[in-house]
């Protein structure tokens, strides 16, 4: 604990801890008596540039937790391809399910999660178009650091892809370099038309809905996840650090788990206004 930084780490991911743990005290009170019929099945959709490994730390988490939990593997070649890969995985679920959704993976579970299996949705630094929206046009609205950094490349062919130097500053910062480097050499590339995919209809408007903000994203602008977050009257927001999705402290498993756990989740619908 030498080095200030690792230091500074420590606190945070010890306040972030403190934190989440209250806030699940708080709702088992008051849903211990369904405890029975505690939703059991979790869907995990990653964003852009990744693929579901990055969801392992959150996935041994739940699994420990007693979850069942899926991972989607959307292909990234079209926006309607990913929406498929999940509704795919959705129609395997035994049981209501809550659907979850990383960066860009928060548009296709908008778009995928007005399925009748999905119970919930939680937005863990993630996009939340509206209907007749796009995350690129959002995304204007607050300008991220990766989008004015020039990191994204595209092929002759129309993917596009971060700068495998630029990955671990823009997209991972909160990992280590080897594991930034792993994922860089790894990501994979996304179709550029799928940011400008239009909504038809979003289930944030019509199911419960939770989002993680990540405090110190570069990716998407943390001032757009708030603005999302207030736009859908969604009261409970956690603040996190960027890598959140890779879980090294347990933020978003805990958040996923503080979602379930509630009793409005299954018998108070959110009523989103504009």
């Amino acid at each position: 604990m030498n080095n200030p930084m690792k230091s500074i780490r420590f606190a945070r991911g010890t306040f972030l801890s403190l934190f989440i743990a209250v806030l699940l005290l708080t709702c088992r009170a008051g849903s211990a008596q369904n405890e029975g019929h505690r939703i059991r099945n979790i869907v995990l959709v990653h964003g852009a540039w990744a693929d579901g490994s990055g969801w392992k730390g959150v996935y041994d988490i739940l699994v420990k937790d007693g979850y069942n939990v899926s991972i989607v593997q959307e292909p990234e070649t079209s926006f309607n391809d990913d929406v498929a890969a999940t509704k795919r995985v959705l129609a395997m679920q035994n049981a209501p399910c809550i659907l979850v959704g990383h960066s860009y993976g928060g548009a296709v579970i908008t778009e995928a999660g007005t399925d009748s299996s999905v119970t919930g949705l939680v937005y863990v630094a993630a996009h939340m178009p509206d209907a007749g929206e796009n995350e690129a046009d959002d995304g204007k609205r607050f300008p991220s650091d990766l989008s004015k950094s020039g990191a994204i490349r595209k092929t002759v062919d129309g993917f596009t892809y971060l700068d495998p130097a630029q990955f671990h500053e823009y997209f991972a910062a909160d990992l280590s370099a080897e594991q930034a480097a792993l994922m860089a050499r790894s990501q994979v590339l996304n179709f550029a038309d799928n940011f400008k995919a239009v909504i038809t209809t979003a289930a944030w408007r019509s199911k419960p809905s939770w989002m993680v903000v990540a405090g110190a994203d570069r990716t998407i602008n943390p001032d757009l996840e708030r603005w999302y977050a207030t736009r859908a009257n969604i009261g409970l927001r956690l603040q996190a650090e960027r890598g959140c999705r890779c879980d090294r402290r347990g933020c978003s498993a805990r958040s996923v788990e503080k979602f379930v756990r509630c009793r409005w989740v299954r018998e108070r619908p959110l009523t989103a206004q504009q």
